[in-house]
């Protein structure tokens, strides 16, 4: 449950996975650039308009 210094366990129990995983997403994102930047700001804008639709649903029933 802690580590050596007291300290929660708050990483990752396999340091050489957490580092694949890291460049693995590094790579990804130099992969898609700019395309992927908008692929995740449309998806944001679409959660938002649900969640803004549940709301005001809500509100109006």
């Amino acid at each position: 449950m802690f580590d050596d210094n007291h300290r929660p366990f708050s990483h990752s129990a396999d340091p050489y996975g957490a580092k694949a995983n890291f460049d693995t997403n590094q790579q990804k994102m130099h992969s898609e650039g700019v395309p992927g930047l908008w692929r995740q700001i449309t998806n944001l804008l679409i959660l938002v308009g649900i969640v803004s639709i549940i709301i005001i649903l809500i509100k109006i029933l």
